[in-house]
């Protein structure tokens, strides 16, 4: 395994831990026994708001800790450059994320439109940008090991 799919493997594993401790935190803190927080838009509002910083700083922690413990192993740094098969692999990924989350956006309009509460329209948007992010690392990692 070479050192993009390595970092590739760290950012989705990070990704789903950082946003499973988020939604059970602000479950355990907010939500739980009380639902009709749930169709609040001002709780939804400020929990967006609060993961975005979270989850960069969080993110931007792992991987500086990544890039320690592989010097510390490997004694090589992580490059720092990308060539054009780097870049055609990340455009390629996020083409196919931007599509999943637009699926996601419409279908939680989709939602709206038939009535759905709103709860059910910002939970479909919060999930079709987990699910483009994972797609988008995994079909990287996939772009990698196939040698795109």
């Amino acid at each position: 395994m070479d050192q993009k799919e390595r970092q590739i493997l760290v950012s989705i594993i990070s990704s789903v831990l950082i946003i499973g401790a988020y939604v059970l935190y602000v479950y355990q803190r907010q939500v739980a026994g009380n639902f009709e927080i749930l169709d609040d838009f001002s709780f939804w509002g400020k929990t967006f708001l609060k993961l975005i910083p979270v989850a960069i700083v969080a993110q931007i922690v792992i991987h500086i800790i990544y890039a320690i413990i592989n010097r510390i192993i490997t004694n090589e740094d992580i490059p720092s450059k990308d060539d054009e098969r780097d870049k055609l692999i990340e455009l390629k990924s996020i083409q196919i994320s931007h599509w999943i989350f637009v699926s996601g956006f419409v279908t939680a309009m989709v939602f709206l439109a038939l009535g759905s509460k709103p709860s059910v329209m910002f939970i479909t948007i919060f999930v079709s940008g987990f699910i483009a992010c994972m797609v988008s690392e995994i079909a990287k990692f996939i772009f990698y090991r196939r040698g795109f």
